[in-house]
């Protein structure tokens, strides 16, 4: 009996802890490899513009006319920029 018990509380924890991360995880992966030039976005520090330019690891973003600041891929956060632009689809047309 408390094998069963121990048993229900392993797929109790799996299907409301890990597997929405695991899912979360993985559309923030699909975003950040879907991202284009001209989108815009919002980094997990909070920075709002617009993708200028993009290499393998890095994108180039400007915040204003003539600002452009460099960082990783891995600081867009999918989670504000969909909260804010609506994602990707309709972002690169704000």
């Amino acid at each position: 009996m408390q094998f069963i018990m121990i048993g229900g509380m392993i797929v109790i924890f799996y299907f409301f802890f890990i597997r929405p991360q695991q899912k979360k995880q993985k559309e923030q992966k699909n975003f950040v490899n879907e991202v284009k030039k001209g989108d815009l976005i919002v980094t997990i520090g909070g920075i709002h513009g617009k993708i200028n330019q993009m290499d393998d690891d890095t994108i180039t973003l400007e915040l204003d006319k003539g600002f452009k600041m460099v960082l990783e891929k891995s600081s867009i956060s999918y989670e504000a920029t969909r909260r804010v632009y609506g994602g990707s689809e309709e972002s690169s047309s704000k």
